[in-house]
């Protein structure tokens, strides 16, 4: 089913956050007077502001609510945040709150350092789908846990779900755990 020599290598990519900056934001006037904005509030309520350094996005809403997207350390996602209101500033608009961050998910992706066999996990591996002529990889949501892994056979994954990236490394090591027990039965 797969070879045991693990050696687990996994990353943060993606940590996607929300936030309120406790002010109206006048979307149509930050569309008009920014570069890099997007707003088509026929399509969707929120002006998508792409941020190039740290490279983020954003989804920013009149009420001042705030999501935002790409970051891969937490000190980018301060960054992005003081960008924004760095933004709202040339616009006379001025956040004088510390905005109050909330983590929604983390994204990270690496190696769990064997090879697997799909056919074999999506049958012995409780809370799996695996559909190979839809999607390549199986899907397995980590019971206890608000962790969702994809598992590919050369043994790469992505996860997602946590809020944390302790959350990722625990959930790594029990995905991990549980594949070798697995194994250990054959």
């Amino acid at each position: 089913m797969a070879k045991k020599t693990s050696k687990k290598e996994i990353s943060v990519v993606n940590i996607v956050v929300s936030t309120g900056l406790e002010k109206e934001i006048p979307l149509e006037k930050m569309a008009a007077t920014l570069p890099n904005t997007e707003y088509n509030p026929e399509q969707f309520p929120g002006l998508v502001l792409r941020i190039k350094e740290p490279k983020t996005s954003a989804l920013i809403f009149s009420s001042g609510k705030v999501v935002c997207t790409g970051a891969r350390t937490l000190e980018d996602v301060d960054r992005s945040i003081q960008s924004i209101i760095k933004s709202l500033k040339k616009l006379n608009i001025n956040v004088t709150i510390k905005p109050v961050i909330t983590i929604q998910n983390i994204v990270a992706s690496g190696s769990i350092g064997m090879d697997l066999n799909l056919n074999v996990l999506g049958v012995q591996l409780p809370n799996t789908e695996y559909e190979p002529e839809q999607f390549p990889g199986l899907v397995h949501k980590l019971k206890g846990t608000n962790a969702t892994f994809l598992l590919f056979s050369n043994g790469k994954i992505v996860c997602t779900g946590t809020k944390t990236e302790a959350q990722v490394h625990e959930a790594t090591d029990k995905l991990i755990e549980n594949l070798k027990k697995l194994l250990d039965k054959k």
